[in-house]
């Protein structure tokens, strides 16, 4: 019978090999995590840090759009108050023109327009967070101003006229802003302003001239239907990035289980295998003991 000469070294690295095993599925068991290092599991760890940079992509994407949905809740309701106050001004102005109100009903008319005028350029020129939002890309200065030095007054703007964007995740862009130019100083007979400021004069001496009054009236109509239009406009944007917030949270969702079931270690079988790993210890320290009592070998001193 040979005996193999090389049984110390190999009882040695067995012993070792067992250790260390022992060792990282300890580690492992108390961390819960399968993989702790690139070298352990290159592609695991390698599809890890995808999945992880993915679920970043998608937080930041629901940090944007909380942030612009609450923009967006603003300049929709905003654009509410204002439908609601043109609708109370035209109302007004049919019933100056009905040729039965007192020169002093006219007048007081032209107040309440005035009033609503000012209150319809208030909400023009509403901010979110320290920005206008009805200012295109010139945020930073109330858009909207009336001048009193001509008659009729004179509202300008003073913003700029680029709409602003948010890319979705699947490449698509929600418009997250609407330049106030293009909501209260629409082209031709749009212009909401123009139609508040040209009734103020028309009833402010208390005559009024029936077919100009008519005509202006008119035009304040057109502006208030074309202010709905860019309300839905704003609507839309929000059921569309609504909807995009609840795919991506989803995405998140089977993201998370993925990367979760990717690294997180089988607890079962962690166990099995550190049982086995401790019986294989166990196993070779006795082989090693009962070596070292019949000779003084190198395992006697272990």
């Amino acid at each position: 019978m040979r005996v193999n000469p090389n049984y110390v070294a190999n009882l040695a690295v067995a012993l070792n090999s067992s250790q260390a095993s022992e060792q990282h599925l300890t580690e492992e068991l108390s961390s819960g995590v399968r993989v702790n290092s690139l070298g352990e599991d290159p592609i695991a760890a390698g599809q890890n840090v995808m999945l992880l940079n993915q679920i970043r992509q998608d937080d930041s994407f629901n940090q944007s759009a909380n942030l612009v949905t609450g923009r967006l809740q603003v300049a929709d309701s905003s654009l509410g108050s204002v439908v609601s106050q043109l609708t109370t001004a035209i109302s007004l102005a049919t019933s100056a023109n009905n040729g039965t109100r007192s020169a002093n009903d006219i007048m007081a008319i032209a107040q309440e327009l005035t009033g609503i005028r000012d209150e319809v350029m208030t909400l023009a020129n509403t901010s979110y967070q320290g920005q206008y939002i009805f200012a295109g890309t010139q945020t930073a200065s109330a858009p909207f101003s009336t001048s009193s030095a001509t008659t009729p007054a004179t509202t300008s703007y003073a913003g700029d006229t680029t709409a602003t964007f948010l890319s979705l995740p699947n490449g698509q862009k929600i418009q997250l802003s609407v330049p106030g130019s293009q909501i209260f100083q629409g082209a031709g007979s749009k212009d909401v302003f123009a139609a508040l400021n040209n009734l103020i004069a028309d009833y402010s001496t208390g005559t009024v001239n029936q077919a100009q009054a008519a005509n202006d009236t008119a035009a304040l109509t057109s502006s208030l239907n074309y202010v709905s239009q860019q309300r839905v406009m704003i609507d839309n944007s929000i059921t569309s990035l609504s909807a995009a917030s609840d795919a991506v949270t989803n995405e998140k969702t089977q993201l998370t289980v993925a990367q979760t079931n990717l690294m997180q270690a089988d607890v079962a079988q962690l166990a099995t295998s550190l049982s086995l790993a401790e019986t294989q210890q166990a196993a070779l320290q006795a082989v090693i003991v009962q070596l070292g009592a019949a000779s003084n070998s190198l395992f006697s001193k272990l």
